[in-house]
């Protein structure tokens, strides 16, 4: 089924198709999901406060500048990061796992940016965590309203466009990791002069147009009558792409941070 392509790898049509072949009479609806997502945002919330906890426990009260992160909170992180990392695939790979799955993913995704926003908090100053916060949620209304009314419609070539750009986003970020093991710094895409700065706006505007896919998606499987089991697996396509775009409201932030 080709019309459920996207550019966020949980919602694949192999995915979907491999799904159909065990529907039952419980199929997928569009509030069951949503219903879903928001007790998966909960778990996230609840992970992220634990670390978020850990982080300020862990700096003196009068430390202001010079701080880094403390160790147990570096150890939650990689687990979460890992963790949710590992989390995610067997999901992707085994969507029947996402009831249980799922849920562990956002603790485990919790845990990580508990961590870093915490220490992104500690670091700037202007209430940057409530500004990510604020601009994703925002964002994720924006784009609801604009797939609702089909001011943007949701076509092949639409879906076509994005997934290029999502790729050729998650290559430069994947060649900028591996030549930091050789010594080789990309530094304007981590700057903060104008092309950084530039590059993060273009990645945010990337990541909301995959939160429109994410919307087809969910509401072309309810209306396919998928099993009742993958809402689950779209509310945690959706969390996938929020943490996302959280992750990159965050890091442009932070930039313009530190330019004043």
């Amino acid at each position: 089924m080709d019309f459920f392509k996207s550019s966020n790898p949980a919602f694949s049509d192999k995915i979907f198709s491999k799904a159909g072949a065990y529907a039952s009479d419980e199929t997928m609806t569009v509030q069951g999901t949503a219903n879903k997502a928001l007790l998966m945002l909960l778990l996230v919330v609840l992970g992220a406060a634990f670390t978020w906890k850990a982080f300020f426990d862990s700096i003196p009260a009068d430390a202001t500048s010079g701080f880094s992160l403390p160790t147990s909170v570096i150890v939650w992180m990689a687990v979460g990061g890992i963790g949710g990392f590992i989390t995610s695939l067997v999901i992707i790979f085994a969507p029947k796992t996402s009831p249980i799955a799922a849920p562990i993913y956002a603790v485990l995704e919790g845990l990580f940016l508990g961590g870093i926003s915490a220490f992104f908090a500690a670091q700037y100053t202007g209430n940057i965590i409530i500004q990510a916060v604020g601009l994703t949620f925002i964002t994720f209304f924006l784009m609801l309203t604009a797939y609702r009314s089909g001011w943007i419609k949701v076509t092949e070539k639409f879906r076509t466009i994005i997934l290029v750009a999502t790729g050729a986003i998650a290559l430069m970020y994947f060649l900028s990791f591996i030549l930091g093991f050789f010594g080789v710094n990309v530094g304007f895409i981590h700057s903060n002069g104008p092309i950084g700065i530039g590059i993060s706006v273009v990645i945010i505007a990337v990541a909301a147009l995959n939160l429109l896919l994410d919307f087809d998606f969910i509401e072309r499987a309810s209306s396919q009558g998928a099993p009742k089991y993958m809402e689950w697996f779209g509310a945690f396509g959706l969390m996938v792409t929020l943490i996302w775009l959280y992750i990159e409201f965050l890091r442009l932030l932070s930039k313009l941070n530190s330019r004043n």
